[in-house]
């Protein structure tokens, strides 16, 4: 669909995101010196996109547009798609939308190619580059990490709430995942206010893991506060466009989906 940009509307945006997770939210990053490079999904190389002063005038007029629809969001990036004069952005705290190349209208959802045996996620493709940066500027002492058995074969980011039902069944099967030589890496990603107090304590605690069965358990952590990472993980969550938990990505930062047994994880690592 396309959007006049001046009469979108905050909320629209907010619920733009198409990642799909079992537990929904509650209350709910090479550059040459003068131009952009990025893959082009139809050809697999290196394709010069947008002069930098020609992407600045747009991410400009794109901000200008957006303030004068009372839509105060900060645009991190823009980059060129293989789709002519379409542009996909990254908005900070927000999903990525795509807008067009007069910065006039904005596209909400997913763009698919059609022509092979398979359809082609060009959205997918474009955010799994900036979640890789992102996920893999994680320090793994602020999650919670269950190392694989033997040899690593895979690692997995799993945005987590330990209030959610489906993360319930996910954690009660971590032991199988690990064996399949997974290594399963939590990111606190609290669904509402609520529940960030419980996420807060667990993430204080000095046995995460311990903390976390607990609360899963039905436990009720009394109220803890330190320098946690909880707000950070979350705000990074909603950067990548996660909405509900758990959702799980892989280290290339592609969503893998919501609650998966540990055969249908794996499954989807092989491809």
């Amino acid at each position: 669909m396309f959007l006049r940009s001046s009469s979108l509307a905050v909320a629209t945006l907010v619920a733009a995101s198409t990642l799909l997770s079992a537990c929904s939210q509650d209350n709910n990053q090479q550059k040459t010196d003068n131009t952009l490079t990025a893959t082009a999904p139809a050809t697999g190389q290196a394709s010069p996109i947008l002069e930098r002063n020609a992407k600045q005038r747009l991410i400009d007029n794109l901000q200008s547009k957006l303030q004068k629809a009372n839509i105060n969001v900060k645009i991190v990036d823009i980059k060129s798609t293989e789709i002519p004069n379409i542009y996909w952005v990254n908005l900070q705290g927000m999903p990525s939308v795509y807008t067009t190349a007069d910065g006039q209208y904005i596209i909400q959802g997913d763009v698919l190619r059609l022509g092979d045996k398979q359809l082609y996620n060009v959205s997918e493709n474009l955010q799994a580059g900036e979640n890789k940066k992102l996920l893999a500027a994680l320090n793994p002492k602020d999650l919670i990490v269950y190392p694989s058995q033997g040899k690593t074969k895979h690692v997995i980011y799993v945005f987590t709430d330990a209030n959610c039902p489906y993360c319930h069944k996910l954690h009660e099967h971590l032991p199988e995942i690990n064996a399949k030589g997974i290594e399963v890496r939590y990111i606190a990603w609290p669904r509402g206010d609520q529940f960030f107090p419980a996420m807060e304590a667990i993430w204080c605690s000095a046995d995460r893991k311990a903390a976390f069965t607990a609360v899963v358990q039905g436990q009720q952590l009394p109220s803890t506060q330190c320098n946690s990472p909880v707000k950070d993980q979350y705000q990074l969550g909603m950067n990548i466009g996660v909405n509900g938990t758990p959702a799980i990505y892989s280290e290339d930062g592609k969503y893998l989906g919501g609650y998966l047994s540990a055969d249908e994880i794996e499954q989807r690592l092989a491809k």
